[in-house]
């Protein structure tokens, strides 16, 4: 388990994992991550609507569970000293700065916010951020099955965010942006939803310059793409304190994106 000094596993033993919303698509995954490394143990498979005490005795807990029940599970873990990874989509800018003034009276424990755990889709989104502040216009267009309940993704609201600080102020050219069909505003960068059968997951970031269109697109065809990402994030989360925001920050992307932001 993780111990109070932050070592990782003290005496051979295994870190105990439970799972909020361990049905679903994502939370299975997990699971089956979990119970594969030799590291972890899954001790609670919990639906979104278990009691809060349900799976106390883990060390960790990876939410991914709804957007409307997240802020409230990751509190309750948060109070119960366990370190928290969180898959859940919806933890907007003003959620996540509420989460780290939250930390800030437990500077023991640690949470990781993954919007996307898969790598590609990392990649994708530090290099829309190193073009942003090269193209007047930038449009997000997201597509998922039609089982998400939530739009847009967070992959693209933090896409979008991610891109408005590399553009430091700059506004984007967004003409009509006051038309429903226009998308909705994130970060003033319009974002269209799609719910089609037939699709897992997919963003094209479009830029728009004189003569000239620039698209950044990742496909998900399968659930597997999200698996290496989940097992960095739990091989990570017992030295993490405060809050950590995205895969990248995990995979050492972070300052290579920043990098560009200076134009």
């Amino acid at each position: 388990m993780i111990g109070a000094s932050g070592e990782r596993y003290p005496g051979g033993m295994k870190n105990r994992v439970a799972v909020s919303g361990a049905t679903g698509r994502l939370g299975r995954l997990v699971c089956e991550v979990v119970e594969q490394h030799p590291d972890f143990e899954l001790v609670a498979r919990l639906r979104s609507t278990s009691r809060p005490e349900d799976g106390a005795d883990a060390d960790i807990l990876v939410d991914v569970s709804r957007p409307d029940v997240s802020p409230a599970i990751v509190d309750a873990a948060i109070s119960r000293g366990q370190q928290v990874i969180v898959g859940t989509s919806g933890w907007s800018a003003d959620l996540l700065e509420a989460l780290e003034s939250r930390l800030a009276g437990t500077p023991e424990r640690g949470v990781i916010v993954v919007p996307n755990f898969s790598l590609g889709s990392v990649l994708g989104t530090a290099l829309a951020r190193i073009a942003a502040p090269y193209f007047d216009a930038v449009e997000v267009v997201e597509a998922h099955h039609p089982g998400k309940v939530d739009s847009p993704s967070g992959t693209a609201v933090r896409t979008a965010e991610l891109m408005a600080e590399a553009r430091r102020g700059r506004p984007v050219d967004a003409p009509f942006a006051e038309q429903p069909a226009r998308g909705e505003l994130i970060a003033g960068i319009p974002v269209h939803s799609l719910r089609l059968a037939g699709v897992v997951a997919k963003q094209e970031v479009r830029f728009g310059g004189p003569g000239e269109v620039l698209t950044v697109t990742h496909d998900t065809h399968s659930n597997e793409a999200y698996r290496a990402g989940v097992q960095a994030a739990l091989e990570a989360i017992a030295d993490a304190r405060g809050l950590t925001v995205g895969l990248d920050a995990l995979l050492g992307l972070s300052g290579a994106a920043a990098a560009g932001d200076a134009r």
